[in-house]
């Protein structure tokens, strides 16, 4: 039996879905967001976090983080077009901020590393599809090189005890 493109894509998908790859303007666009509010609740967690290792993750995400938009930046203004990075955070991120900066004492810490875990997972996700399947060539590179950097914040945060 020969297969099409179309059923070997839907073989190759969770669920049996196809899934188109990313746009270079929604790439760019999720991984700045992502960026921004890892910088926001790193400088968060730095000031509010109870938990000594939440304090000092939160400074590898603002240092990291501060380092991939930059690299973001360059590999966007790369492409053909350029893509324009946004400037503020989607609602969703920006509700998660303001859930972030209501939480006091231990509850900071639960609901940071939670939202770290969550949001550096799709992250993950995102860089490693890009990575494969994109169609820009600077942002492809950009991806590969991030892969390694979000992997090593997720081992980070999955050896943190809460």
């Amino acid at each position: 039996m020969m297969m099409n493109d179309t059923m070997m894509n839907d073989m190759n998908m969770p669920g049996g879905m196809a899934m188109a790859p990313m746009a270079a303007s929604d790439f760019v666009s999720t991984v700045a967001a992502s960026d921004m509010f890892q910088i926001a609740s790193g400088k968060l967690a730095q000031t509010m976090a109870t938990m000594d290792a939440c304090k000092k993750f939160g400074a590898v995400l603002v240092t990291d983080h501060t380092k991939s938009s930059a690299m973001l930046k360059t590999a966007a203004a790369a492409a053909s077009p350029a893509v324009t990075l946004p400037t503020t955070l989607p609602a969703e991120l920006q509700a998660k901020l303001d859930a972030l900066k209501a939480t006091k004492g231990a509850a900071f810490d639960k609901l940071f590393l939670e939202q770290q875990k969550d949001g550096h997972s799709k992250a993950l996700d995102a860089l490693k599809s890009y990575s494969s399947n994109g169609d820009v060539a600077s942002l492809k590179d950009f991806a590969s090189n991030a892969v390694p950097v979000v992997q090593a914040h997720l081992d980070m945060l999955n050896s943190m005890k809460m």
